[in-house]
């Protein structure tokens, strides 16, 4: 059964499956390692070596690409390359591919004898996944142990960094002089430490429907575009959003917002806010809740044309009386507000004076879109402690095409008497602004792009916690870029920007 070559030793699952039932039967004791093996080094071999002598053979099983969560440009070596590098070693006697994102599944797949991982797991709070506690009880249902090794450990992620450009040139110089200033563990603390903030999130929701075509031949008769329909995805968008990736790091997160009387899709909306968001609803009775809907080529995700279902005429009197008293009412309990204007006809003046009023901290997002195209502009708050937005945003707010940036940046907080700015510059990564007169500028920390939807939502509800809870400019820049790299990942709001994927990704860049 011993195979000749590595390539005889890469396993579909399945085929694994058997040759470890078969080997069990002969009274074999079966060792599993686990893991990603993005860069075969020394303390792999030793690890390996160490692992093996822990019963008769060793079967390691390796992470498919899908699943590798360390963030944009990993892994640098595709799963297939992973697995021969693993197969090549004389301690390995078989490697496959799991089908799944962690470990569990396939031990008890296995069943191994004894299941092994470095030293670094051996504490389970140093474990950012939280994953540790949950193998080792899989393994122990299928009558095994967990084993831990203690031989020299290198960082396959500090190795790539060193040696291959994962990241963009100008965020490598940034990444080696943040390096020496801060530790992963030192950014991974701080976003840990926002789970003790309240924060309301305040804007127009926004279902936003990807409706998936496939291009078809011109029509003979017509100068149209004809496609064929395939499928469609609805997600919760606008502030729901906002709400759901604050709702990852920050304990409590509360929402108002309004919805229409004639198609309210609460329903939809309710079953797409994670546990912790709790929403306060107001209903215009003129409308339906606001729809985008995209067309979406599917095969490259290229967006073909929109749809927008929306009423943004001015909120009905009534309504507007209904949310300002519930907002005087609840304001004041919360550590941070978040307000994300989509320029839709939901903030109207009476309630921008008792957000900027009353509001503890105010974190401000003013969007300029298709539907408002320079009539929704950030000057139209008279005061933000942290303003969020993008640089053709705040040209437009300072009516300024040309000047210096940083120029317009501290005249617009001025404006606002906000001490806090962050700007985004899309593929120029970020500026943070602290008054007086400091700029922190951030690089773009990856340049794989799958959707741009929903990023700057991403941004701002994970960087206004970290504004408000006082946190350096330049660290609530680089958490934010970091933020942004993971969004931009994302089909439009399909998930959240987690934080278990956005402490690998930190521990990445910083190792």
């Amino acid at each position: 059964m011993s195979p000749r070559t590595f390539e005889e030793k890469i396993k579909p699952l399945a085929e694994l499956e058997e040759i470890c039932r078969t080997l069990r039967g002969e009274g074999k004791r079966i060792v599993q390692c686990h893991g990603v093996f993005d860069l075969m080094h020394p303390g792999h071999v030793r690890h390996f070596e160490a692992a093996r002598a822990q019963g008769d053979l060793l079967v390691v099983t390796v992470t498919p690409d899908r699943f590798v969560n360390k963030g944009p440009g990993r892994p640098v070596f595709n799963e297939r390359l992973r697995s021969e590098s693993v197969a090549a070693l004389g301690s390995v006697a078989f490697v496959a591919i799991t089908e799944s994102p962690s470990a569990e599944d396939v031990i008890r797949l296995l069943r191994p004898s004894a299941y092994v991982k470095g030293s670094d797991y051996a504490d389970a709070k140093d474990d950012l996944t939280g994953k540790i506690a949950d193998e080792r009880r899989a393994v122990e249902e299928v009558g095994g142990r967990i084993h831990f090794t203690t031989e020299i450990t290198f960082s396959s992620s500090s190795l790539l960094n060193l040696h291959f450009d994962v990241y963009p040139d100008e965020a490598q110089e940034f990444l080696r002089d943040f390096r020496q200033r801060h530790s992963a563990d030192e950014v991974i603390g701080l976003l840990k430490d926002l789970q003790r903030l309240k924060v309301l999130v305040v804007g127009e929701t926004i279902i936003d429907e990807y409706h998936y075509v496939q291009s078809m031949q011109k029509s003979p008769k017509e100068l149209l575009v004809t496609t064929r329909y395939l499928r469609e995805e609805h997600f919760a968008g606008g502030i729901l959003a906002c709400a759901n990736h604050a709702a990852g790091f920050c304990g409590q997160v509360d929402i108002v917002t309004v919805l229409g009387a004639a198609d309210p899709r609460d329903q939809f909306i309710r079953g797409h806010l994670k546990p912790n968001v709790n929403p306060a609803f107001f209903y215009r009775e003129d409308s339906g809740t606001i729809v985008k809907r995209r067309y979406v080529e599917q095969a490259f995700l290229n967006k073909m044309f929109e749809v927008s279902f929306l009423e943004d005429g001015e909120l009905p009197l009534a309504v507007s009386r209904q949310v300002e008293q519930h907002l005087a009412a609840v304001l004041p309990k919360y550590d941070v507000v978040i307000v994300a204007d989509y320029g839709h006809g939901f903030l109207n003046r009476e309630l921008i004076r008792i957000l900027t009023n009353e509001s503890r901290f105010l974190a401000l997002n003013v969007q300029t879109n298709s539907a408002n195209l320079g009539y929704n502009l950030i000057s139209k708050y008279p005061r933000a402690d942290y303003v969020c937005i993008d640089e053709p945003e705040v040209r437009l707010a300072a009516h300024d095409r040309r000047s210096n940036l940083e120029e317009i940046i501290e005249r617009v907080a001025k404006d606002l008497s906000s001490r806090r700015v962050s700007i985004t510059r899309g593929h120029k990564g970020s500026i943070a602004y602290a008054d007086p007169g400091e700029f922190f500028p951030v690089p773009v920390l990856s340049r794989e792009i799958v959707d741009r939807i929903g990023a700057g939502d991403a941004y701002l509800s994970v960087t206004a916690p970290c504004a408000a809870a006082g946190y350096h400019p330049e660290m609530v820049g680089f958490i934010g870029n970091a933020v942004g790299a993971l969004a931009v990942r994302i089909v439009g709001n399909r998930t959240a920007v987690e934080p278990v994927p956005l402490f690998k990704f930190v521990t990445a860049l910083l190792q």
